[in-house]
């Protein structure tokens, strides 16, 4: 039998940044950068950081439209833990994809 533990204050999610930022992208395909930073709760670096291994694994493909970039989802990638290889990352974004992202509050 497992110990019970208790987690008071803890702050994990069960969805990494990397999942975060795909949904947010997947929602609005150009979204800028620093509200994608404002609605996962990083900086705007790690946001830049984070598309740019999305794109260079081919789950995000970027294209420059005039100032901005748009973003478009490459369908087909699979998750890369062994124990989740079997899936699409689609599955994920459909299972959010009438989900609103809330508001996130300027701190």
């Amino acid at each position: 039998m497992l110990p019970s533990v208790v987690v008071t204050g803890s702050a994990w999610t069960f969805l990494t940044n990397h999942a975060h930022v795909l949904l947010c992208i997947a929602a609005d395909p150009d979204i800028r950068l620093r509200d994608i930073a404002t609605r996962v709760r990083i900086t705007e670096r790690a946001a830049q950081k984070i598309v740019a291994d999305l794109a260079s694994d081919g789950y995000v493909s970027v294209t420059r439209v005039g100032r901005r970039n748009q973003y478009r989802i490459v369908p087909g990638g699979r998750f890369r833990h062994p124990l989740e290889s079997q899936h699409e990352v689609s599955e994920l974004l459909d299972l959010f994809a009438d989900d609103d992202p809330p508001d996130t509050p300027a701190t």
